[in-house]
Parts: C-alpha cells; sequence; structure tokens
C-alpha cells in the first residue's frame, strides 16, 4: 500500500481495515451466539473480510476528490474517523456481549498468537500464499507507478484496476490474519521501511522481503510477549504498538514533505 499511494506511512491500520475486521468479527461472535449461526470455520475470516472491506471502501469513498484522487491527509484524517467509529461497535458488541463472547472479542483488541492452531494455520497460509502469488503480478507495475501517474499511464499502466486489485488483496490478507490473530499493529509500517535500508525501493524484492521480515519480526514479538511477564503472556499487539508508536512519529517528522 505504501508503493501504490507513494506514502512511507500507509499501513492497513490507518485506513480503517484492520478496525473493520475487528468489528466484522465482534459482530460474528455476539450475532452467532444470539441466532446460533455458524457456517463452519471459514465463517469467522468471512466475516472479519467484509467488516475491513467495508471500513476500507468507506474510507476511500470519503476521502476521494475528483479533481485530485485520494490527497494523503485527507486519507488518515478519514481512516481516523473510520477507526474511531469501528471500536465504538466493538465497544458496543463488548457490552453486549456474555463472558465468552466478551472475552473474544477483548483477544482483538489486544493481538496474541496463543489461541492458534493449525486449522488457522491452513487457513491463514492457504489465503497468504494465493493473495502472494497474485501481488507479484503486480510488482512491476507499483515500480512504473513509483514514477508517477503519467508516466505509469504511458507505461501502459491501468492505474484504477491496478489500486483496486492491490487494496482487495490488502483487505483480504488483513482480515483473515485479524480474524485469528487479533489487531496487530505496526507490522505492516515498520518492515518495509526496513527493507528500503537494505535492499532499495525494488517492489519485486520488498514483497518477498516483507513476507519474510513480517514473519521473523511477529516470531520475536510473541518470543518477546512470552517470556517479558512469564508465566503470563503479553499481547503482541502491545509489544509491537510500543516500538511501532516512535517509529511512526519519526517517519512523520521525516516525511513533512508529504503533506
Amino acid at each position: 500500500m505504501q508503493a501504490l499511494f507513494r506514502n512511507p506511512i500507509v499501513e492497513p491500520g490507518l485506513i480503517g481495515t484492520s478496525s473493520g475486521a475487528a468489528f466484522g468479527a465482534s459482530l460474528y461472535f455476539v450475532l452467532g451466539a444470539i441466532f446460533k449461526f455458524n457456517a463452519g470455520v471459514w465463517t469467522l475470516p468471512i466475516a472479519a473480510s467484509a467488516g475491513g472491506a467495508l471500513a476500507t471502501v468507506t474510507v476511500f469513498l470519503l476521502s476521494y476528490r475528483r479533481e485530485g484522487g485520494q490527497p494523503v491527509v485527507s486519507l488518515l484524517l478519514t481512516g481516523i474517523a473510520v477507526n474511531a467509529l469501528c471500536l465504538s461497535g466493538v465497544g458496543l458488541m463488548s457490552y453486549l456481549a456474555r463472558d465468552p463472547q466478551a472475552r473474544s472479542i477483548t483477544f482483538w483488541n489486544l493481538g496474541t498468537l496463543s489461541g492458534s492452531n493449525w486449522n488457522s494455520v491452513v487457513i491463514i497460509g492457504i489465503s497468504c500464499l494465493l493473495c502472494f502469488l497474485l501481488a507479484v503480478r503486480f510488482t512491476k507495475q507499483l515500480n512504473a507507478l513509483a514514477m508517477g501517474e503519467s508516466e505509469a499511464l504511458h507505461l501502459g499502466v491501468n492505474i484504477n484496476k491496478l489500486k483496486v486489485s492491490v487494496i482487495i488483496l490488502t483487505v483480504l490478507l488483513v482480515a483473515v490474519a485479524t480474524a485469528f490473530v487479533g489487531v496487530i499493529s505496526f507490522i505492516g509500517l515498520i518492515v518495509p521501511h526496513v527493507l528500503r535500508l537494505i535492499k532499495g525501493s525494488d517492489n519485486r524484492y520488498l514483497l518477498i522481503g516483507s513476507a519474510l521480515l513480517g514473519g521473523i519480526l511477529l516470531t520475536v514479538a510473541d518470543l518477546t510477549a512470552r517470556l517479558l511477564l512469564a508465566p503470563a503472556e503479553l499481547p503482541i499487539g502491545i509489544v509491537t504498538s510500543v516500538v511501532g508508536v516512535p517509529v511512526f512519529i519519526l517517519l512523520l517528522r521525516r516525511n513533512q514533505h508529504y503533506f
């Protein structure tokens, strides 16, 4: 998404995808318990994906300007508003939920791998592999877009189709992951910057590197969360936020020309 919007501070959590997915999942927990609705192992990922997609589409529709696409300031401010709305929905579901559902909803706000099992590993693995194989097809187009929209158009890139495709893939990846591990912030923000320092801005390498380094960073964060307050386990989202917030502020200060 940073390549798509040519901005180093864009990540799924800032445009409502993560909080929308959490709201979709919490809605499923509460309504599923009330109406005894369960369509199998894919129900939760579908609910989270729908919530993430709806929140993201809302952000883009509200921030769109006919004369200038999506300005970054408008995009981020709209994302903050939609995030707040979705989190309010999560809070409402927590208030209405019974104890078992309330504990499950709280899980979304903290983020942890403790509830993962082989079923979730298989589902996330298949989803990530399929989306990754599709995303590889867009790396050259994203490299062309880095030179500017006019240059990309002259090179034959269908920008609108590219935006829709990348956003759909992002929503699917984030929503499915959020469905099983909750909201874990800032990994998608930090990892690409580390890789750019090492390998440059070629998206052919960034895509593969982000998948590998993101997994490594998540594993390190999980290990830290398990050991820091052992035998209790600290939620991963707290660990990544403690590291990610200072990095995000630093990026804002270093990239003020984007605003």
